[in-house]
């Protein structure tokens, strides 16, 4: 590993600020219109200015794309749209010099149906590989072996003329699920994962990190109850996904031992890290304790509980309050945004005026609350979700299920970087693989590096601020009652201890400061500007506000 970031400690991730890159938006190099590997090595210098610690980069395999690479065909190999294993590693070399780590999403739970291990498997009963994936026959009268469901439409579980059999997919047709209950599949996924830890990469987010086992007896998923605990939060409500309580297709018990033997490979080598995808309903959080509890298995974990419409100060208090309670000894991973949800401006803000100022909000937000935190690319330019004509998209889910459900591609137009440029400086094609909308391209990287009050500079200062305040990586977060609609709490370290005060209401507020706090010292969190009258915080509306004891 390099110099650069081989000195910090093996806890590197505790209270890391990671960057997520989606690969083909992000830049391109070659004219195709598609990001590749390249892009990213060209734009590493821009990412390092932000002050993150880490990127996540999205699938780069080889896959047949049905998926956008997450229908992996070789897991060991770079798909040519994005380069060669030669870029990765130029990529990668370049990121550790300017002190940055590379963690990789991990697509395990299924495979692409062109990979070599499921055409071995699907072309008889008795071949090496008939087991590693799961397969089952079908009931009497010709149906489905149970009543699971995709994510992405339809039944779960798709006829093979060869096997006479139906095979489980969780996700597309073209997805089989791997069947982890057979060693084999363990020992040759872990071996894929060997060859990246060998390669120099610093860890992993595991995608749908519960979903690698099944029920061994197949059995139906009982109705979703909606006023019961098991919630049906991992889909929209256009999805019948959602109407069941998914206790057989996912999650299992039998995940602890694998996740368990996936740490022991990484603890082979010096400061490897992990975040696992939860996606499990209102039992995200219990999932996320069972993964990350005892130091044996996951580092930290996110789900989807920020990934939602709500930006107040009781949803937010409620989803940290119920992590703190849960998860005694684990790590969380906060975010607002990823690939996969309408990006946050335009899920908090009422108004596309008020974007810019809800962004900034939510990042001085997310840079307060304790565990580490997943930057979305574009998030730091305020970037709102793009509207899409339905012959533009891409997205198999939001094909499946328009016009109700719109899907994940207008979060994932590319990257604007000169506002006058075509496609805004992501590419010299003719056509880009998505477009760029006008609203987007306006929000330019260029466009927004000279202004100092851009949403841009105010990441780079709050990244800042939270590096430069040892209570912001790993202290102590507590509440702070208040019957007004105020987020307020503490975060402690040492001898540091920082109030932090944050209105999301759209109209004025004051809050008395508690006892033990009236002499607090205002702090200038950057963008705010502190507001103190004998013993109370004037806040305007979508306003913050922070003192130090």
């Amino acid at each position: 590993m390099n110099v650069a970031v081989a000195g910090k400690t093996a806890d590197w991730w505790r209270g890391a600020v990671i960057y997520q890159v989606y690969p083909r938006s992000f830049q391109d190099t070659n004219g195709d219109g598609l990001g590749d590997l390249k892009g990213i090595t060209r734009k590493l210098p821009y990412i390092a200015s932000l002050g993150v610690d880490a990127i996540w980069l999205s699938p780069f395999f080889k896959s047949p794309m049905a998926d956008m690479g997450y229908d992996v065909s070789d897991y060991c190999d770079v798909d040519p749209i994005f380069g060669t294993l030669d870029d990765f590693d130029e990529m990668m070399a370049t990121a550790h010099g300017l002190g940055i780590r590379i963690v990789i999403d991990q697509v395990i739970s299924h495979t692409a149906d062109v990979h070599p291990w499921f055409v071995e498997s699907r072309s008889s009963r008795t071949n090496p590989k008939a087991d590693w994936y799961v397969w089952a026959d079908p009931k009497p009268d010709g149906t489905a072996p149970n009543n699971w469901l995709s994510i992405f439409g339809g039944p779960g579980w798709e006829w093979d003329g060869v096997r006479r059999q139906y095979y489980q997919h969780n996700f597309l047709t073209s997805q089989p699920d791997l069947n982890f209950h057979s060693a084999e599949v363990q020992d040759a996924v872990l071996a894929t994962v060997k060859f990246w830890l060998d390669r120099g990469v610093d860890g992993f987010r595991l995608d749908t990190v519960n979903y690698y086992f099944c029920d061994k007896l197949l059995r139906d998923n009982p109705p979703h109850a909606p006023d019961a605990s098991d919630g049906g939060l991992d889909a929209p409500d256009t999805n019948p996904y959602g109407m069941q309580n998914h206790l057989y297709d996912k999650t299992q018990p039998e995940n602890i031992a694998f996740l368990q033997r996936f740490r022991a490979l990484l603890d082979r080598y010096e400061a490897r890290a992990t975040v696992g995808e939860v996606g499990d309903g209102a039992r995200s959080l219990k999932t996320v304790a069972a993964y990350t509890a005892g130091g044996d298995k996951l580092n930290m974990c996110y789900t989807f509980d920020l990934l939602g419409p709500e930006f107040t100060a009781t949803h937010i208090r409620s989803c940290v309050d119920a992590f703190q309670k849960s998860v005694a000894d684990g790590w969380v991973c906060w975010a607002f945004s990823n690939h996969d949800v309408n990006r946050h401006v335009s899920r908090f803000a009422k108004t596309p005026e008020e974007r810019p100022v809800v962004a900034k909000l939510a990042m001085s937000v997310l840079a307060a609350l304790r565990g580490s935190i997943c930057l979305y690319q574009g998030e730091e330019l305020g970037l709102p979700e793009a509207e899409l004509a339905f012959e533009d998209l891409r997205d198999p889910y939001g094909i499946r299920f328009w016009p109700a459900f719109k899907g994940r591609d207008g979060c994932r137009t590319p990257m604007p970087w000169e506002a006058a440029k075509a496609h805004a400086g992501f590419t010299t094609a003719e056509k880009s693989w998505l477009p760029v909308p006008y609203e987007q391209a306006a929000l330019s990287v260029d466009t927004q590096e000279s202004d100092p009050h851009s949403v841009l500079n105010h990441y780079r200062q709050t990244l800042e601020f939270r590096k430069n305040h040892p209570a912001l990586l790993d202290g102590t977060m507590e509440f702070i009652g208040t019957n007004q609609d105020l987020l307020a709490f503490t975060r402690t370290s040492g001898s540091e201890t920082l109030l932090f005060v944050f209105n999301l209401t759209r109209g004025a507020q004051d809050f008395t400061l508690p006892d033990g706090f009236a002499n607090a010292r205002p702090v200038e969190l950057p963008g705010f500007i502190p507001r103190v009258e004998k013993g109370v915080v004037k806040l305007k509306a979508l306003d913050a506000f922070c003192a130090r004891m």
